[in-house]
């Protein structure tokens, strides 16, 4: 049985009593000491994990300072904060020991735009993709391109002055912010903007916080001018952190405190809103991909293309290609990189030209592909090949997979994963090859793999070496690589943070800066944080400190992991795989990628949160000394004796003082927000899959708890639904009634239950078997086929939603089987079993599995096609069932209706044509979607073979996932999920336009927008 799990890690009394009095403060935003919480932002895209002691969701900026003035009183002056955004620093720059302030649940509003004069102010918890997403209309966009930009933060962007893509031609974040709001640490607002040098002057004379700031900024910049033209390195990514430079304009005539704060990773204030520049966009892009037999080759290419005058030029070496070919993404982009016949491609240089129109960049192409050519014919360069396209959507898709190309590397198989902790060098681009080819020697000589990727014309690579954490060993080679690197870049004559900030490699910052500007700095830091209280350790501390600054060195996710057993991890390897990259914090809600996480806006409710959770849980077992795949097997396996003894357990546990005192109950609020849609097996670069290990959890979580009413219901929802389908019209006027809702609702938790279809699938199909249209199930018939004759056959297989709620469909299916010529047969119904999983009732869903196995493994032995209505249901004979029975599985097949018509689509369309004025448009199933990503494309091949029009609509989760969106306590989610993505889309159309693919999506638009949708094969068989 599952024991209770204690809190190990308690707040502290200081910040307990923080809470607390903040709690009687005017203060509006969300205040948590839950382990989960702390848990879920402890660690980001770095190999560091450090507990906070409370987690603040400030709603605005007043909250923000409500926190630091609050924080300024003598008895709290040893409170520490890190500002956090998306969480996606790749060197763990907001984590901290003290308070995160997370800026990105509530304070996300684009507050002002002028259009006029090329500007927008913004909330520091605004995602990058979410404001250009906003400012598309327009004609603008906000210009540095990050890999994270579907989750990355503005005030995360400013606090790192991040870049990415592009950065040659427009430059770093700090290049477009024109003013910030800031909070100090004692609660004062400083808003920053370029003012004269007399005025800075005038006002470095007052005794106020921008006074002071502003008399320190002055002597540090000034003062040292000389010797920080001469430290500064002369490239494009100039030294983040305190831009001691930049502070001042050419002629120091000009000065901009913002220059200062931007790129100072939260140590200095907290940004809570930016007034930014805008860049037009230009309309036309061309792309070449070149084809390298080399990376080096790719390298010592890149000046040539930066002098012909590139937007951009990314570069992507074969580890990075070869693992993308593994990945969702790849089928998107698989055209625009082919293979060079007879040639072996070992890297690519991704080149980007950008203009009002094509044809204006047509003179610069011409010229380039000329050149290359030329080079191909004469084998110069290791230049193997070229593609080129102007295609919009075939670039984004392009640039899609190299964002993706961070995740993707921690896919790589083994206990050693590329990780980041020397990934942002910089180096002059003439430097860059020679470079590498050192830095490749250095990791050569530790005997490790890498993959590398990065922007070859600011001569930064993003190089990630694949380390096991949870060997020390390996952990202590961590810090002699890093001692290496910084050697290496600093010979030369580079930097070791060009892109990603420092975090916890601020250490290093002395070696780089030197003793008398790192004194500088230090100052500086002294000036805005005299008591260290921003992001502690980081970047620097006050002159006056005697606290030290962050290590390599610091404790790291390994640490934690290495204490669960190899065949734990093993077991659980989609969860303890994760690498942070938080990919799963996508805004869009039009991305199919984990609607609770967008819903709720809380990390735990991500997969990322919860794959955390997870590896804690397991953690904290092994610590109390359980066997936790043990522990699953005395789950399977139940005797009368043991159930009575754990109902007695389970009813004293309840009433128990330790009740409430359980770490698992905080897991199991995690798992239960989890539609268990899928998208993140896919979607994310991992792999994590949360579904599965949901699963596990709950089912082990109820040996000690007892489960809810609902919970019943819904694993018995295929026993239960084919005994009322006996007596519908009965069964429905109680179901419709407003008495059971209201009963339901407070008896069992589930709201708004679903009517049967009247008449019943079985009365409409004996109807259609006895007119001699349909054939009924006969095993031994079947069995006495010819080979020839079984072709000519489609078994239907049943799942209990569309069979018993929505028989129209099912029939429809039938119907177009037969005027396709073919003979349609409907199979007996037999459970799936994936309410049971999806509820963690692992041994009946074994059952369950492994009957229907047997049953379908029958009839595909005699070659029968089989297909099946619901993606949900069809893919769990394809995914769980193969997790939990294994080989015992079999080779059966069940095809979704798509994949059963695309084989036969030349000699359908040769006997059928359809017309219709009606534009279709395709709604499909999330899960469907994301697992079968060719899966739209092909209902469209479908539809225009058949002579009708259908486009696909972008639409993320409709809220509905199987009964998720029926049980009483997810309503108001299920329902936001609709409103977000669904419904404004569906508002737009016809009822008759709108084509669906998912039972359940069909049921919420019914249920939200009193509308019938209908199956692409539905609408197929109406118009035969």
């Amino acid at each position: 049985m599952l024991p209770r799990i204690d809190h190990i890690e308690v707040v502290e009394p200081l910040y307990q009593e923080f809470a607390r009095v903040l709690q009687t403060k005017p203060y509006q935003g969300d205040i948590s000491c839950q382990y989960s919480a702390r848990l879920s932002v402890a660690t980001d895209n770095s190999v560091y994990q450090q507990l906070p002691q409370l987690v603040l969701n400030p709603r605005n900026k007043f909250d923000v300072q409500i926190i630091t003035q609050l924080a300024n009183e003598e008895k709290f002056n040893k409170i520490k904060f890190s500002a956090r955004g998306g969480g996606t620093g790749t060197n763990g720059q907001s984590l901290t020991p003290g308070i995160v302030v997370d800026l990105s649940k509530y304070m996300n509003r684009i507050l002002e735009i002028n259009v006029k004069e090329n500007w927008v102010r913004v909330e520091a918890g605004v995602v990058k993709d979410q404001l250009n997403a906003y400012l598309r209309p327009f004609g603008f966009f906000f210009a540095p391109d990050l890999s994270t930009s579907n989750r990355a933060t503005i005030g995360g962007m400013i606090n790192t002055d991040a870049s990415g893509q592009g950065s040659l031609y427009y430059g770093k974040t700090s290049d477009h912010v024109l003013e910030l709001e800031s909070i100090l640490a004692n609660g004062d607002f400083l808003h920053t903007k370029p003012m004269s040098m007399e005025a800075a002057e005038e006002l470095s004379q007052e005794d106020s916080s921008l006074g002071k700031i502003l008399k320190q900024v002055l002597a540090s910049c000034k003062d040292n001018r000389e010797q920080i033209l001469e430290k500064f390195p002369r490239l494009n990514r100039f030294l983040t952190g305190y831009d001691l430079e930049n502070v001042f304009n050419a002629d120091l005539t000009q000065v901009d405190l913002s220059r200062i704060i931007t790129g100072s990773e939260g140590s200095l204030a907290f940004v809570c809103e930016a007034k930014l520049d805008l860049n037009e966009i230009l309309k036309a892009k061309t792309v070449i991909n070149i084809k390298y037999d080399s990376f080096d080759s790719a390298l010592r290419h890149s000046p040539a293309l930066v002098e012909a005058k590139a937007t951009s030029v990314e570069t992507i070496d074969s580890k990075v290609l070869n693992l993308a070919k593994q990945d969702i993404v790849w089928h998107s982009v698989s055209d625009l990189i082919t293979d060079v016949e007879g040639k072996v491609m070992d890297g690519i240089n991704v080149v980007e030209y950008n203009g009002r129109s094509v044809e204006d960049l047509a003179e610069q192409v011409a010229e380039l592909t000329a050149r290359l050519d030329n080079e191909i014919e004469n084998s110069i360069g290791g230049i193997i090949g070229y593609q080129v396209t102007s295609d919009l959507a075939s670039i984004n898709k392009l640039y899609a997979m190299r964002k993706k190309a961070v995740g993707l590397l921690g896919n790589t198989k083994g206990r050693q994963k590329p990780i980041a902790f020397a990934e942002d060098t910089a180096v002059p681009p003439e430097n860059l090859a020679d470079y590498i080819v050192e830095f490749r020697a250095l990791l050569d000589s530790h005997n490790l793999q890498y993959g590398m990727f990065g922007h070859v014309d600011a001569g930064v690579l993003h190089v990630r070496p694949a380390l096991d954490m949870c060997d020390p060993e390996q952990e202590v080679l961590l810090r002699q690589i890093s001692d290496q690197v910084v050697a290496l870049t600093a010979k030369y004559g580079g930097l070791m943070w060009g892109e990603h900030g420092r975090g916890y490699r601020s250490e290093y910052g002395p070696e780089f800066f030197g003793e008398e500007l790192f004194l500088e700095l230090r100052k500086v830091k002294g000036a805005f944080d005299p008591l260290n209280k921003m992001n502690p350790g980081k970047i620097c501390t006050p002159l006056e400190s005697t606290e030290k600054l962050v290590s390599v060195d610091a404790i790291k996710r390994g640490f934690y992991d290495r204490q669960i057993p190899i065949e734990v991890k093993d077991s659980f390897k989609s969860a303890l795989d994760c690498n942070g990259n938080g990919l799963c914090f996508n805004y869009d809600a039009d991305s199919p990628m984990c609607p609770s996480s967008k819903v709720t806006r809380d990390r735990r409710h991500s997969p990322k949160g919860r794959a955390g959770l997870m590896r804690e849980w397991l953690r904290l077992l092994e610590v109390k000394g359980v066997d936790v795949l043990k522990l699953e097997q005395d789950v399977n396996g139940w005797s009368v004796k043991q159930l009575l003894e754990q109902t007695l357990f389970k009813m004293k546990s309840r009433f128990s003082n330790d009740y409430k005192n359980d770490f698992s109950h905080e897991v199991m609020e995690a798992m239960s927000g989890c539609l268990a849609c899928k998208s993140c097996v896919s979607q994310c670069p991992i792999k994590v899959d949360v579904p599965d290990f949901k699963a596990r959890f709950v089912n082990l979580y109820h040996t000690r708890y007892f489960r809810p009413l609902k919970d019943h219901l819904v694993a018995n929802v295929e026993i239960i639904t084919p005994i009322l389908a006996k007596a519908p019209k009965l069964v429905n006027s109680v179901l419709g009634s407003k008495i059971y809702d209201k009963f339901s609702s407070a008896t069992i938790g589930y709201v708004n239950t679903p009517l049967l279809s009247v008449p019943t699938l079985e009365s409409s199909v004996n109807k259609q078997i006895n007119a001699g249209v349909f054939e009924a199930f006969d095993l031994g018939k079947l069995e006495a086929l010819s080979e020839e004759e079984r072709k000519q056959y489609l078994l239907i297989v049943q799942d209990p939603f569309t069979s018993y709620y929505d028989a129209a469909t099912v029939e429809s299916m039938m119907l177009l089987a037969k005027k396709c010529g073919y003979k349609p047969v409907l199979l007996p119904f037999k459970p799936n079993g994936k309410a049971q999983h999806v509820k963690g009732f692992l041994s009946r869903f074994a059952s369950t599995a492994k009957n229907s196995a047997e049953f379908l493994n029958k009839l595909q032995a005699l070659n029968l096609s089989m297909v099946g209505l619901d993606a949900s249901l069809v893919l769990c004979y394809r995914d769980e069932y193969k997790q939990i029975l294994g080989d015992k599985r079999g080779d059966f097949s069940v095809l979704l209706a798509h994949e059963w018509l695309m084989p036969k689509l030349d000699e359908i369309k040769a006997n059928i044509q359809l017309s219709s004025d009606i534009d279709y448009q395709l709604f499909s199933h999330c899960t469907e979607k994301t697992a079968l990503p060719n899966s739209e494309a092909q209902w469209i091949t479908i539809f225009q073979a058949l002579g009708l029009s259908l486009q696909k609509q972008s639409v993320g989760c409709c809220g509905m996932a199987g009964t998720y969106g029926h049980e009483k306590v997810n309503l108001e989610n299920s329902k936001a999920l609709f409103e977000s993505s669904w419904e404004p889309k569906v508002e737009r159309l016809n009822s008759q336009q709108i084509v669906v693919t998912g039972f359940s999506c069909r049921s919420q638009t019914k249920r939200f927008a009193d509308l019938k949708a209908r199956h692409p094969a539905q609408v197929l068989a109406e118009l035969l």
